[in-house]
């Protein structure tokens, strides 16, 4: 594992969070890292960060985002997803509608409207050392890494989103956690 890399984005992890913070809003991590905070340690190298942001607030997120040195990328629409970098480490923020009956639904492009797993962001916050963090609960992670490749065809399977879910799985079978 290259630790440089993993301290660069667990420093951007607590730094996303205080911002979100001072900012009144909430940040969720998604993908490998909402893994490895709900397991209590990093598992594997991680190509960026992902987030699920309020679409509400990703305005105000993006000008603090700005204001700590993050630079944005160009790519997805903006109405979908917020991508930055900084320090060379990526971080990208899905953005998410918070519906009055408690769904979560994608905030825009092809599938506004349509929603998340249930459930998907009312997990118990991730711990990694002292660094808590909102996660995505870990049965809504299993179940995106498992529907990615039906919902989006172009997305193939992956091999660590297989030892991902097994990773998870294990985790919610173990003693400790039923």
């Amino acid at each position: 594992m290259d630790r440089e890399r993993a301290d660069g984005q667990l420093a951007q992890i607590a730094e996303t969070v205080g911002l979100a913070r001072r900012l009144g809003t909430r940040v969720w991590l998604r993908g490998g890292w909402a893994m490895d905070f709900f397991l209590g340690g990093p598992t594997r190298d991680h190509e960026d960060i992902d987030w699920f942001a309020p679409a509400a607030d990703a305005a105000a997120l993006a000008v603090g985002l700005g204001a700590l040195g993050y630079t944005p990328l160009e790519g997805v629409p903006p109405e979908q997803q917020l991508d930055f970098v900084k320090d060379g480490l990526e971080s990208s923020f899905a953005l998410v509608d918070l519906a009055p009956d408690g769904r979560v639904l994608v905030a825009g492009g092809p599938w506004a409207g349509t929603a998340w797993p249930a459930g998907l962001l009312d997990g118990p916050p991730g711990r990694i050392d002292g660094l808590v963090c909102p996660v995505v609960a870990a049965e809504a992670q299993i179940e995106i890494k498992r529907m990615m490749p039906v919902w989006d065809p172009r997305r193939p399977r992956r091999a660590k989103d297989a030892q991902d879910i097994a990773r998870l799985r294990a985790a919610l079978a173990a003693p400790a956690r039923a």
